[in-house]
């Protein structure tokens, strides 16, 4: 049996208006994808990538929106955003799925048209960050030939990371944050500290007082959570396709992101528990 949507009503004719795929641009979209080799798996490859930024925008827009809500002291719009954030991150895990079915034979028929690209160098990642505290200043020079890149992340690091907001949160909440963390420079990369661990540990031994508190604590270690696991997936799929090779930006390849795999976002979360 055939069917016509428009004996429904469905909208059939777009001569005069705007089209799902005018809305989208899918026509730019669907035509980004230019692989530099003749080898088949460098679709998946370059798609792969180009996804995940697309991700990480939305992950960057959320995270931005978040640390806006909690300095305005609206908590409950911001613990929906970082909701959103964890399952953005769920999503690009489920990435490296997809990639793992490239073997190390298929990705070395094109590994060599990359030249010295690498997803280290995604400035995007690197706001993502610096965004939530991981202010290594030495992962500046990638993105100094685009002095528009260098001045996006330069400013990052001139805006209280996700953590200091939450903390400077804290502090408006009454609990004993010191003021040296309240001061801190905010261009450096965040410090395990012993006094903030205790102020979490207050909050973690009697959250039905402390409930604001207790709720971001474990959005902020959803987060980080599913970022360890993208972290662990990135890993294990390059070890699966390239071993221990150098990687294509001149890293040190697998030994490089397994000492990525060492940060800790927010140190006091994960050690507090250690405390109770």
């Amino acid at each position: 049996m055939t069917y016509d949507p428009s004996q429904d009503g469905a909208q059939t004719d777009f001569r005069r208006l705007m089209s799902y795929g005018d809305y989208l641009h899918i026509d730019q979209l669907l035509t980004a994808q230019k692989p530099l080799s003749a080898a088949h798996d460098e679709m998946l490859f370059i798609i792969q990538h180009q996804t995940s930024e697309l991700w990480m925008k939305l992950a960057l827009y959320e995270l931005d929106a978040a640390r806006r809500m909690i300095a305005a002291d609206d908590i409950a719009k911001a613990l929906k955003m970082l909701a959103r954030v964890a399952r953005i991150f769920e999503q690009l895990n489920s990435a490296w799925d997809v990639l793992r079915t490239m073997t190390p034979s298929e990705y070395s028929r094109f590994r060599d048209d990359l030249g010295q690209s690498s997803g280290f160098q995604s400035w995007q990642y690197r706001l993502i960050e610096y965004a939530v505290g991981n202010r290594n200043l030495a992962m500046l020079k990638p993105h100094e030939h685009r002095p528009d890149l260098l001045a996006l992340l330069e400013a990052e690091l001139e805006r209280p990371s996700l953590y200091d907001e939450v903390l400077r949160r804290l502090a408006r909440l009454g609990l004993p944050v010191p003021e040296a963390v309240l001061t801190r420079n905010l261009s450096q990369a965040w410090v395990f500290d012993e006094a903030v661990m205790a102020v979490w540990a207050t909050v973690y031994r009697d959250p039905s007082h402390h409930w604001e508190a207790y709720e971001v604590a474990e959005k902020l270690v959803d987060f980080e959570d599913y970022f360890r696991r993208w972290r662990f997936n990135h890993v294990t799929t390059v070890e699966r396709i390239i071993g221990f090779k150098r990687g294509t930006g001149g890293t040190a390849g697998t030994p490089y992101l397994r000492r990525m795999l060492e940060v800790e976002l927010f140190p006091e979360l994960w050690r507090v528990r250690t405390e109770l």
